[in-house]
């Protein structure tokens, strides 16, 4: 909980302190809000709509309200109220931004999970494999393609798969379907972005696991396990591969949450309407609640990511559970 209060008071700060620090005063930052030629009227009752006319630690204690009680906003001639969690209001669209990103979060959710089941399993496979065989002609094979993926930029992959596997071989469709109306289409709309954010990802995770089973394979906890009569795969797999599991669950927890906060430059090569759209239309339109809620969302995601992982510790490795 102080966590995520430090996060909002960082966000605030950003948005709306860093502007002032840089010389911009509270009427340019309510003339964003109004179109071409606007009068000092209309700014200066914009201002005080907005509380921009307030001192900045009033402007936060209203934000942080509005996120646990709600708010309301005075447009002129109406009060908005803003429900429950309030991230803002879209002054550009007339919408309360947590209601848009609610929209979109399921498509984000379903780009993210599809994609680290993808990255995760064959990423952790090629590794284990890799360091089982080490310089053999799999391993050189596949690191040299791991290296190869990691390097290559996702406009350069995602653009690729658009336009082999929808325009040369139209398999898959571009218009994303929701999961409860057609499952089939949703997965086949999806696989194209799924599998070129695996092959970014992936790269990462085969070369964790590879350099994290060369070290626990050498340990003297396996030459135990062997030294009982136990089976080769429960050796590699219950021992080897679970001790090495570490460094992966810490990578996978912040890869999934960042993700979950918007995959910017995926959503925005696959058409997908996701939260990282959302993300770009409110940077493309200035509009700053709609980056703010944004900003917080992934904030969120993260910091649940991070209390799963250290979970997941426990589970994973019965060290941690002892210490």
């Amino acid at each position: 909980m102080i966590l995520l209060l430090v996060v909002t008071a960082v966000t605030f700060a950003i948005f709306f302190l860093l502007p002032r620090l840089v010389g911009q005063s509270a009427d340019q930052l309510a003339q964003q809000y109004i179109g071409k030629s606007p009068s000092k009227a209309d700014i200066a009752a914009v201002k005080h709509n907005l509380g921009l006319d307030q001192p900045l630690y009033v402007q936060y204690w209203h934000f942080i309200k509005g996120i646990v009680v709600g708010t309301d906003y005075n447009l002129g001639p109406k009060t908005v109220h803003c429900d429950v969690p309030c991230f803002g209001y879209s002054f550009k669209d007339h919408v309360a931004v947590w209601s848009q990103l609610t929209s979109r979060i399921p498509i984000t959710l379903s780009l993210a999970v599809g994609a680290a089941v993808l990255w995760l399993l064959s990423g952790v496979a090629v590794g284990v494999i890799s360091a089982l065989k080490p310089r053999s002609l799999f391993d050189r094979t596949f690191m040299g393609v791991a290296l190869a993926g990691v390097s290559l930029p996702m406009f350069f992959t995602g653009n690729l798969a658009i336009l082999l596997f929808t325009y040369t071989w139209p398999i898959f469709g571009r218009t994303y379907v929701p999961f409860t109306e057609n499952p089939a289409q949703w997965a086949n709309t999806l696989f194209p972005a799924w599998c070129s954010l695996a092959l970014l990802y992936s790269a990462i995770y085969a070369r964790l696991t590879r350099s994290g089973m060369l070290e626990t394979m050498n340990e003297d906890f396996i030459r135990t396990a062997r030294s009982k009569g136990l089976p080769e795969r429960t050796v590699v797999v219950r021992h080897g591969l679970r001790a090495a599991l570490t460094p992966i669950i810490t990578v996978f927890g912040m890869d999934v949450g960042l993700l979950l906060g918007g995959a910017v430059i995926t959503e925005y090569v696959f058409s997908l309407p996701g939260v990282g759209q959302y993300a770009v239309q409110g940077i493309t339109d200035n509009d700053l609640p709609k980056i703010l809620g944004v900003t917080l969302l992934a904030a969120i995601f993260v910091v649940i990511a991070n209390l799963l992982v250290d979970v997941l510790y426990a589970a994973a490795d019965p060290r941690v559970r002892l210490s």
